[in-house]
């Protein structure tokens, strides 16, 4: 083990190949508006079968916009799921076919009003891999001119801009708890560190 490289990614280590579960047959159990689920019966690496439910989502995008005095725009709404308001970093679904880079700017701008002068590419996540393909892509905003919010008619938010720091020290305390949120936050404060160690 010792002499293993520090970081080896998925699927990349030879020692991982006894891990594989081999699909033998699926189906479709649910389809719903925004994601569906698959029913997989699969080979356990030790030749016992079980059952794997998997939540399949087009994936989505999402935003850090920051301002220029170093705020991060947000999202206040209602998640039904949770029963109450979450603060979360502008995102939405991609639709079929469409660029994550192109549902970012879309996003942003239908839920903050603002568009963007540069958007860079943060980092990806996958949301709760356990169950579910999602994928979130998640961007930096950059040079931000407000141009007027319109959220979709199913949609009602609020926008707040917080410090970059305060919204990392809620992130650290426990009071985000929206993954994209957390990662986004965490990614931005840590690219600020290293764009300062490189001055």
């Amino acid at each position: 083990m010792e002499d293993l490289p520090a970081l080896v990614l998925g699927d990349e280590a030879e020692h991982d190949a006894d891990l594989r579960e081999e699909v033998i047959d699926s189906e479709i159990a649910w389809r719903g508006k925004i994601f569906d689920v698959e029913r997989l019966n699969v080979r356990l690496p030790n030749g016992h079968t079980s059952t794997r439910d998997v939540v399949r989502h087009r994936g989505a995008a999402a935003v850090v916009a920051l301002t220029t005095s170093g705020k991060i725009a947000l999202v206040r709404q209602y998640r039904t799921s949770l029963g109450r308001v979450t603060v979360e970093i502008p995102a939405g679904k991609l639709d079929p076919g469409e660029d994550p880079l192109d549902c970012a700017k879309r996003e942003l701008k239908e839920e903050t009003g603002f568009a963007a002068g540069k958007i860079a590419y943060l980092t990806t996540i996958a949301t709760s891999c356990g169950f579910s393909d999602e994928l979130i892509h998640i961007y930096l905003a950059t040079q931000l001119s407000f141009e007027g919010a319109r959220p979709d008619d199913d949609e009602f938010l609020n926008v707040d801009l917080v410090p970059v720091k305060e919204l990392v020290d809620a992130v650290l305390d426990g009071k985000i708890e929206d993954a994209k949120t957390v990662v986004g936050a965490l990614a931005c404060e840590v690219m600020g560190h290293r764009l300062a160690d490189m001055q």
